[in-house]
């Protein structure tokens, strides 16, 4: 028998599908994919573009720069939250996909990801409910962080009514910071009481070094991520970790920091955790990646030796929709489209009738739910109908505003679209 509401409910994403992207970039029924070319407009606008080349390059930089110092890769998916970045990041060698939420959780469980880890508590009912029909209904494995006795019982209560244990990270953090156990007493009591429960198995410590500023915030991340070992190797010796426990950290800043301290570490399972590298952009992570290089040139890392670097692989591109003063344009772009806390995007290259113009000093000045300002030169030969090409900072706010993102070559032909889900 038909499943009607099944049938029903995927004719109609086929057809939301087939109207938000105005059927371009459909592969045709005989199976053969059509290239259409955003340079000669042939589709709608705005429209967020991911450059394939710049994708694949950084998925295979930061895993090889993972596999030199023997620690796995756990990347973040909620950058994206594109189920096809996470199967193509677990291709390329990634051990998991790190999700913020139980939604999240679910939607990496069924891309097919073997190895979950929520970064963050597991607190409610219902979001409990979610992670046990997902360890049940496709066998991940899928790992929360902890920091309060409370939230310990309340999974303990939730779990022992169901046949499945709950695999949990004490989370260690920072005065001042975010979530985690402030000092190691706390840690350690927390960890006390999970090994007297039947259903909440303890398997490592999860770090988020990201919160650590002020001072001379190197020295600080690695003393503390070198106070981290020292508190699981205290926890092993106790008994309360597993012989060789999980301990994990690494946003998108200091990634490099936590893997020379982790590096080939006998008695550790070290993942690391960076998101936004997979995207990169030309704000707030270009000035990171900056400081990484300038870490290993002075350190002599391992991240100079690797050759290239990330790319920035994200644009979204819209036309230019009025010029009503001399020295502004006004673009078809807006909070709706494009991230805006860290930096206002940044055109990049400008196009007429499928040429490239030399049109320079272009600089966003502001932006309205649909409309980006542009301050432009007096003499300024931008005209209504022409197409820029932005970049972004931030790429995580810029992702979760689409549902359908196109993937182009070098040549900014689409023949491809992935899909997110936020």
């Amino acid at each position: 028998m038909k499943n009607l509401f099944t049938e029903d409910r995927n004719n109609h994403k086929k057809q939301e599908f087939d109207y938000a992207i105005g059927h371009k970039g459909l592969a045709c029924s005989e199976g053969k994919k059509q290239s259409y070319s955003l340079i000669n407009e042939d589709i709608s606008l705005p429209a967020a573009v991911i450059k394939r080349s710049h994708l694949t390059n950084n998925m295979e930089w930061m895993q090889k720069f993972a596999n030199h110092h023997g620690v796995k890769l756990c990347p973040h998916g909620k950058t994206t939250m594109t189920p096809e970045f996470f199967r193509q990041q677990q291709q390329h060698g990634a051990w998991g996909i790190t999700v913020a939420s139980a939604p999240q959780v679910e939607v990496a469980a069924h891309s097919g990801i073997a190895n979950i880890m929520m970064a963050n508590q597991l607190v409610g009912k219902a979001n409990m409910a979610l992670i046990h029909r997902v360890k049940r209904d496709t066998g991940a494995r899928v790992m929360v962080c902890v920091d309060s006795k409370q939230n310990v019982k309340q999974l303990q209560h939730y779990f022992e009514q169901t046949d499945h244990t709950i695999e949990v990270l004490i989370e260690y953090g920072v005065e001042g910071g975010r979530c985690g156990c402030r000092t190691v007493e706390e840690v350690t009591a927390l960890a006390q009481l999970i090994s007297t429960l039947s259903h909440v198995e303890l398997v490592g410590i999860e770090v988020y070094e990201g919160v650590i500023h002020g001072g001379d915030e190197e020295a600080r991340v690695r003393q503390f991520l070198s106070d981290t070992l020292g508190l699981a190797a205290s926890l092993v010796a106790d008994k309360l970790l597993p012989p060789k426990p999980i301990v994990t950290g690494a946003g998108s800043a200091w990634y490099d920091v936590v893997a020379e301290e982790f590096a080939h570490l006998a008695n550790v399972d070290a993942i690391l955790r960076p998101g936004c590298y997979v995207i990169h952009d030309t704000g707030i992570y270009l000035d990171a990646q900056h400081k990484v290089m300038q870490r290993a040139e002075k350190n002599q890392g391992f991240a100079c030796e690797l050759g290239g670097d990330l790319s920035s692989a994200l644009e979204v591109w819209a036309y230019v929709i009025s010029r009503p003063e001399a020295t502004k344009a006004i673009i078809g772009l807006g909070k709706r489209d494009v991230a805006f806390d860290a930096g206002l995007p940044i055109p990049e290259r400008i196009y007429r009738n499928g040429e490239l113009l030399d049109i320079k000093d272009l600089v966003a000045t502001d932006v309205m739910d649909q409309h980006t300002f542009l301050s432009i030169p007096e003499d300024c030969d931008l005209q209504v109908g022409d197409m820029i090409a932005f970049s972004t900072s931030h790429p995580c706010l810029t992702f979760d505003k689409w549902r359908y993102i196109a993937i182009s070559d070098d040549q900014y032909n689409i023949d491809h679209w992935v899909e997110t889900a936020f």
